[in-house]
């Protein structure tokens, strides 16, 4: 089985808190991917159903060979986090995730009212793409081969069937 190679640190993009929570469920995930949309608001529903008992880090897996607008995408929710929006623009994108286009993320920008400026400045500089990069590779390193990739507690999740029920499975 699969470990998680790289641990959480202060780069992640976390919900709740991994020090106190009886699960850390951490994704590898692709903007693009149909199978990610599909995880979404399974995810999302656990996480908020189960409170302080979870808590969540996403991390970035684009299939550039695959998905087109997938680096644009992360790149454009990393920025957002810089703005202290990561989890709305996450969630904007995944629940327009049909839509996606260069269009459709910058009217995701507006539509946070997020400084556009500082936007544009953080995706031309090298932070934004390292970070995205270095998820990548932490993935790689931990087993991750396909998007969504969950590890539980550090272990790779083998057992995530597409059901909302994989889930509750996981805190009984």
């Amino acid at each position: 089985m699969s470990t998680l190679r790289v641990p959480i640190g202060p780069n992640d993009q976390v919900q709740g808190d991994p020090n106190t929570a009886k699960i850390v469920l951490v994704e590898y995930g692709d903007y693009q991917c149909p199978y990610c949309g599909h995880a979404f608001p399974l995810v999302k529903k656990f996480v908020e159903e189960y409170g302080d008992e979870v808590a969540f880090v996403f991390r970035n897996f684009p299939l550039t060979d695959s998905h087109q607008y997938a680096m644009a995408a992360a790149t454009i929710a990393e920025a957002a986090g810089k703005q202290g929006k990561f989890w709305e623009m996450h969630d904007l994108i995944y629940n327009n995730q049909n839509l996606l286009s260069e269009n459709m993320l910058k009217e995701c920008v507006a539509a946070l009212n997020l400084d556009i400026n500082k936007v544009e400045n953080d995706i031309t500089t090298s932070n934004l793409q390292d970070k995205i990069e270095a998820d990548f590779e932490g993935g790689v390193r931990s087993g991750v081969n396909g998007t969504p990739s969950f590890f539980v507690n550090g272990e790779k999740w083998e057992d995530y069937d597409g059901t909302y029920d994989s889930f509750v499975g996981l805190v009984s």
